[in-house]
């Protein structure tokens, strides 16, 4: 799933900010994974401009799925 991260991340660079922990090395990405009740890796949280959480993805998808979601962010 990097690569297809990575892809879309500069693909959407200054319209969407991302942010990629890893829950299992990284002290803050396993507090927020906890705070959010993320239990599987990969998990997908997209997230609007105001905070609110528009939709959850838990899994490997594909990157068409991944653009629709990051286009239908406010």
């Amino acid at each position: 799933m990097k690569p297809v991260v990575d892809g879309l991340k500069k693909e959407y660079e200054g319209k969407v900010e991302f942010r990629l922990y890893d829950v299992e090395k990284d002290a803050e990405g396993a507090k927020l994974a906890k705070q959010l009740g993320a239990k599987f890796v990969p998990t997908f949280e997209f997230v609007n401009s105001d905070g609110t959480i528009a939709k959850e993805i838990i899994g490997e998808v594909s990157e068409a799925q991944l653009r629709e979601q990051l286009d239908a962010l406010k």
